[in-house]
């Protein structure tokens, strides 16, 4: 684990005063006080360590935990592939051979579409927009009816804010030039891609680069300036283009078994919610900082910074929502949860609009002029 990812750093950053604040009376001094077991559990992410933020989530949530309870539950972070294969951990949660997963659902499509629908899917939800649908709009409860089956229970626990479209060797100006192109992108996003002609690649962070770099793919995408500068994807693939479509307010989630979570006292349940509401509040602030450097760093060195062309955008949409329609037809938890996703979505935009979109893009469009 990298010196950023220890416990000074984390703890320093006020993560830990903000989640007792937050536990409030429940977690008082006398309720961990008392006759609490003392647990040790394993977590497995789906991220390598490299990628301090990302897979930081997972830590900040830890320290926080055991800070809370008194150091009386602890988890032990395993990144990517240390116990078992990034898109292996759901099911080593179920089969209890760790306690905890931190990843993303639309990783797990080949299960069931349904599992995107609780971290992000195209023309989605903003990260604001998201958490108010997980938290207090009935989304995580939906959410988590569906992972019952799998048994599974998921917990909000990070968030990257819209990410980025990706790195492309070659300008794209038109749907056109999307014909053929091998391009690394995961879930659902990938098989709208692929109604526009691409050919989807689904592999982990650590693959991209020796692929591009092989010729293996053409373009990929990942999260953002600060991931990917640290991937190094700018050295070999030079247009950079935003927005992911795809991605517009991810939400990762933390994966318990549900046999063991329901086996936690309620105290340790408010623990664990409350250090995941701190590393999910946490790794979006952290992203915001950090990629507002990363891209002028980006753009510094040489990279070709380009909006997806409208048509692009325009096809992906219909794409998107005819794909939406067929999950419908053949996924059953897809048609529980879809309309009321849907119909949060819908409202919450035309609220968005009124106030945030109207101050926002003054204030974008003033300092753009140089006001």
């Amino acid at each position: 684990m990298t010196d950023t990812l220890n416990r000074r750093s984390f703890l320093s950053k006020g993560v830990l005063a903000g989640a007792a604040a937050t536990a409030g009376s429940t977690l008082a001094a006398p309720a961990i006080a008392g006759d609490l077991p003392t647990l040790r559990w394993r977590l497995t992410s789906g991220f390598p360590n490299n990628l301090d933020t990302i897979y930081g989530g997972a830590v900040v949530m830890a320290e926080a935990l055991s800070a809370i309870t008194d150091g009386k539950f602890q988890i032990q972070v395993f990144q990517a592939g240390e116990l078992v294969p990034g898109p292996q951990a759901l099911d080593a949660v179920k089969a209890q051979t760790v306690e905890i997963a931190h990843t993303c659902g639309y990783y797990f499509t080949g299960k069931d579409p349904t599992f995107a629908i609780g971290s992000t899917i195209p023309f989605g939800m903003n990260a604001r927009q998201q958490n108010a649908w997980l938290y207090h709009g009935g989304g995580n409860e939906l959410y988590n009816a569906f992972l019952a089956d799998y048994g599974l229970v998921g917990i909000p626990g990070g968030a990257t804010g819209a990410q980025m479209g990706g790195w492309f060797r070659e300008e794209i100006k038109g749907v056109d030039d999307l014909k053929g192109v091998k391009m690394r992108i995961a879930g659902i996003a990938g098989q709208v891609m692929a109604k526009l002609g691409v050919v989807p690649q689904q592999l982990p962070g650590g693959d991209i680069y020796p692929a591009l770099e092989r010729g293996t793919i053409d373009a990929a995408e990942w999260v953002g300036p600060y991931d990917d500068e640290r991937l190094g994807f700018y050295q070999i693939a030079p247009y950079y283009y935003y927005p992911a479509y795809w991605e517009g307010g991810l939400t990762i989630h933390f994966y318990v078994n549900k046999e063991q979570y329901e086996a936690l006292p309620d105290t340790y349940k408010a623990a664990l919610d409350t250090a995941c509401k701190a590393a999910n509040l946490n790794m979006q602030a952290l992203y915001d900082v950090k990629n507002t450097k990363a891209i002028r760093e980006l753009v510094a060195k040489g990279v070709k910074l380009r909006p997806m062309p409208r048509d692009i955008m325009d096809a992906a949409y219909k794409a998107a929502f005819d794909l939406y329609a067929e999950y419908g037809e053949k996924h059953p938890a897809w048609a529980k949860i879809y309309p009321e996703w849907k119909k949060f979505r819908d409202e919450s935009f035309q609220w968005f609009r009124v106030a945030e979109y109207g101050y926002d893009s003054y204030n974008y469009a003033a300092q753009a002029s140089g006001k």
